[in-house]
């Protein structure tokens, strides 16, 4: 394979948005956020403003327990410079209970553990160190039972 190695400096600013701000905001105090459309009754997690079946605008928001089902899942065991690594990192798609969609995040997990249709639970770092970011949750852990 051939590529080339360098770095490309870019300085950026990302607006999370209306329904970004909120779920983040969230996120902060240790809850997750969903949007609710009052049209077709979809719950999505992350929040939109509208909801992309229908189209309609969404201004009703509500708090969803911080557990889910894996939908699917991925393991890479390769770190995020691109180098391969001997401890494998879990990602997966989890469908938080009481929404339509999913959120990809992390897995406190091995491998060995880990199925579609398992049982997981956010992990919040301590109140003190969230930032209001998406790393504010740790990862999610598996639900004993």
């Amino acid at each position: 394979m051939v590529y080339w190695r360098d770095s490309f400096p870019v300085k950026f600013v990302y607006s999370a948005g209306i329904a970004g701000e909120k779920f983040f905001l969230g996120l902060k105090e240790g809850k997750i956020l969903a949007s609710k459309c009052d049209n077709c009754g979809r719950v999505l997690v992350p929040p939109r403003i509208f909801c992309e079946w229908c189209f309609k605008p969404i201004e009703e928001y509500e708090e969803l327990e911080p557990r889910g089902i894996i939908e699917s899942y991925a393991i890479s065991y390769v770190n995020e410079r691109g180098e391969k690594s001997d401890t494998p990192e879990i990602f997966a798609a989890i469908r938080i209970f009481g929404s339509d969609t999913t959120l990809i995040h992390k897995l406190i997990a091995k491998p060995e553990e880990v199925d579609i249709g398992l049982e997981v639970e956010a992990v919040f770092k301590p109140k003190e160190e969230r930032e209001g970011k998406i790393t504010d949750i740790e990862g999610f852990k598996l639900v004993e039972g």
